[in-house]
């Protein structure tokens, strides 16, 4: 397994925390990025910062334990247990997104799993269902026993009911494409069956092949 250099890392959540605060998908100083240098360590935003205006200098290095590793005035946020949790069951995965787009957190709202099957891309990135993880404790350890059930498998997102969302992936790139897979997913749901009224499921056959096709890619 390769990990990022601690300098790739912090670039990369520096990059992509003003790619989600750009795109709205956060605000004031919601959100959370991870991403792991080492089979035990990762960087993580710090607490109370916007993530449009972070700076390397910013970041915190922790164990997956949640012990402070580096030395800073900056302190991580307590739901950066989540994050340490999903990498702790998972080794696949090196970076996670905490976020909370509008659409898909109306879905988290709505508290119950999304079926993908309007969209293949939605197949691709997250399997049968988005799944909603029930609601937990900010800063408890409810936060990341939530999430974990569903960070095993193939899928790369959950909604955090009455919360947002969290993605996951081997790189940066894959979480964040998982974020904006989601969100424009969450629109199109939302548009579908709120403002049309109805829609169209793939067939049940070509979904199938659809599957078929993803177990051997």
């Amino acid at each position: 397994m390769s990990y990022f250099t601690d300098f790739e890392a912090k670039e990369l959540i520096c990059d992509y925390g003003g790619r989600i605060y750009e795109r709205g998908y956060v605000g004031g100083n919601g959100g959370n990025i991870t991403c792991r240098v080492s089979e035990n360590e990762v960087w993580v935003t710090p607490t109370m910062e916007s993530k449009g205006f972070l700076n390397p200098d910013m970041l915190v290095k922790m164990d997956l334990q949640g012990n402070t590793l580096s030395k800073s005035e900056y302190k991580s946020s307590s739901e950066v247990k989540m994050h340490l949790g999903v990498m702790r069951v998972n080794g696949e995965i090196n970076c996670v997104i905490h976020a909370h787009p509008p659409y898909a957190t109306t879905l988290a709202v709505v508290g119950k799993d999304i079926e993908t099957t309007l969209v293949p891309e939605a197949m691709y990135y997250f399997g049968d269902v988005i799944p909603v993880a029930p609601f937990a404790m900010p800063g408890t350890e409810e936060v990341p026993d939530s999430v974990i059930p569903f960070c095993k498998g193939k899928g790369h997102a959950a909604l955090l009911m009455n919360h947002g969302a969290l993605t996951w992936g081997k790189t940066m790139k894959e979480a964040w494409f998982a974020l904006e897979v989601l969100e424009n997913y969450a629109h199109v749901y939302i548009l579908a069956n709120h403002v049309v009224g109805h829609y169209s499921k793939l067939p049940e056959e070509k979904a199938n092949q659809f599957r078929a096709m993803l177990a051997n890619h």
